[in-house]
């Protein structure tokens, strides 16, 4: 999963992302308001986590923005404004959750899944496809009832293909859930990771379309 994070605070912010990207998600950061908000047209991203007090443009601007641009993804604010009435002004404006400083990074991250499985139409943390299931909350895979050890890439590459079953995902669709503009990419990293996911839950679980991706197929095949 793909998050925007607009944080000015470099510590806070660097935790966060670190914080996210041991946990399978790929995070872009920006410090400032309008690099921020301009990103969020740039990239499919998954959800976002959305400062208020950012330099140049105030981050209730920035939401305000974005819905009036149509933008639907998923926003949590995270912010040392707790008062109820910001609270509100946030939430009214489109936020889809709102957190105060200081918090728990775990607490960040299942309400962040939690935004990301209602986008979807998922109400639990379990997503399964024929013998394969995934918890997204203990990040825990299965295969026939056994586990399965991935890396982060590969769960985070699992859960894409979980989420989009009954459609084909390209080559270049992936890359942009699953890497940020800092990674240097290899031409071939998917196809590494497809690979990878192959040998560990079956050579026929995901399966190619040539010259368009990757899918699943359908769950009783």
């Amino acid at each position: 999963m793909r998050i925007l994070l607009l944080e000015d605070d470099l510590l806070i912010g660097d935790g966060i992302k670190n914080g996210l990207e041991q946990c399978g998600f790929s995070v872009d950061w920006f410090t400032q308001g309008e690099q921020g908000r301009q990103a969020l047209m740039m990239a499919p991203f998954d959800a976002v986590v959305l400062d208020l007090g950012l330099p140049g443009v105030d981050g209730m601007d920035i939401l305000s923005w974005w819905r009036q641009q149509q933008r639907s993804e998923p926003v949590l604010i995270l912010t040392a404004r707790d008062a109820l009435h910001q609270r509100l002004e946030g939430l009214n404006a489109g936020a889809d959750d709102y957190m105060g400083k200081p918090f728990a990074l775990a607490e960040l991250v299942a309400r962040l899944n939690a935004l990301i499985r209602r986008r979807h139409a998922h109400y639990t943390t379990r997503l399964s496809h024929r013998h394969v299931a995934f918890d997204t909350d203990t990040r825990s895979v299965t295969s026939h009832g056994e586990p399965v050890i991935l890396t982060v890439k590969e769960q985070a590459l699992l859960e894409q293909l979980l989420l989009n079953k009954h459609r084909i995902m390209s080559r270049a669709a992936l890359e942009e859930k699953l890497y940020n503009w800092d990674n240097d990419l290899g031409s071939n990293a998917v196809e590494v990771h497809i690979h990878h996911l192959r040998r560990k839950l079956g050579n026929d679980f995901i399966r190619t379309e040539r010259g368009l991706g990757y899918y699943l197929g359908a769950d009783d095949e």
